[in-house]
């Protein structure tokens, strides 16, 4: 398993212009490095998945109707995350409350086709000397 993902962690989308932030709310009383562990339910827009800055997915409607008007012209429009489907997460032993944990590889789907992938899991491994 790879470093498990916490509240802070960095996310990018692949058609978002900016990095956003994970927010874990502290419901499951679970922490990893002082920080309250993300599991594969931690996918809600707006609550825990945070706008991506601009969005240029012409799937999007937003940025279709933008670029329409610009005759053509991709024309970006702002984030709104769509995401609907829970993380996708290869971790099948780790849980939290009988939910599988997410670590550094795990990705979400936008249902405007980006993925979203986990830069930062908002927390370091260390090791005592």
């Amino acid at each position: 398993m790879g470093l498990q993902v916490c509240s802070g962690a960095v996310l990018s989308c692949t058609f978002g212009d900016a990095p956003s932030e994970l927010t874990i709310l502290p419901t499951n009383k679970v922490n990893t490095s002082d920080m309250p562990a993300a599991t594969i339910m931690d996918y809600v827009p707006l609550e825990n998945i945070m706008s991506f800055g601009m969005c240029s997915s012409l799937t999007n409607p937003e940025v279709e109707t933008a670029t329409t008007a610009a005759q053509g012209v991709l024309t970006p429009m702002p984030c709104v995350p769509a995401t609907t489907t829970p993380w996708e997460s290869e971790i099948e032993d780790v849980s939290i409350n009988n939910i599988t944990v997410i670590d550094a590889s795990s990705t979400c789907e936008c249902m405007w086709e980006g993925e979203i992938s986990i830069t930062s899991p908002g927390q370091e491994q260390t090791n005592d000397g």
